[in-house]
């Protein structure tokens, strides 16, 4: 049974473009190969992603973390079995832009510690940019992450959302030398 073509359509910020492209166009025709799909930008940002239903998808997803602030490096990790990104809308926590780039700066933290913290008690990657939050690792790993940010961004003190996360990572530590 074959798989059904698909086309993925997305847009992603005018100056990540010569990022998903790459010099000469070698990123976005690494991603093509590794994907077996097409990709179309435009100087825009408009993307059109064409292939079988789950590479178009999957694609639009690595396209979407290049457009979110992520190398293609980093974005290409979705690909590894077990790897997720997530998207957090900072709109669905601040209403105004001034609440919105305080909520940046709480996730960032001072010369980056609390981003850095999280992603490596949790070996994710985050990346804070425009007005969005964006987190790839692996499932389980990626979903602590995300409820760290998200506590973070409803208010919850620095130490508190650090405790939590280095207690779930010695919990996890724990059940992978117990063999659970």
């Amino acid at each position: 049974m074959e798989s059904e073509k698909q086309i993925q359509l997305l847009k992603i910020p005018k100056k990540r473009v010569a990022i998903l492209i790459g010099t000469s166009g070698e990123t976005k025709k690494e991603i093509e190969e590794k994907t077996k799909t097409k990709i179309k930008v435009d100087t825009e940002g408009a993307v059109e992603i064409g292939g079988d239903s789950f590479d178009a998808w999957i694609t639009k997803k690595i396209v979407k973390a290049i457009g979110r602030g992520f190398s293609p490096k980093k974005a290409l990790l979705i690909l590894n079995e077990g790897y997720i990104s997530e998207l957090i809308e900072l709109k669905n926590w601040a209403k105004t832009d001034k609440s919105m780039l305080r909520l940046k700066g709480r996730v960032i933290g001072k010369e980056g510690k609390s981003k850095r913290t999280i992603e490596e008690v949790t070996q994710t990657y985050i990346s804070v940019y425009g007005k969005t939050i964006c987190i790839i690792g692996k499932t389980k790993k990626v979903l602590l992450a995300k409820r760290a940010v998200e506590m973070l961004l409803s208010g919850c003190q620095h130490s508190t959302v650090f405790k939590m996360v280095e207690r779930e990572r010695k919990k996890w530590e724990k059940e992978r030398i117990l063999g659970g």
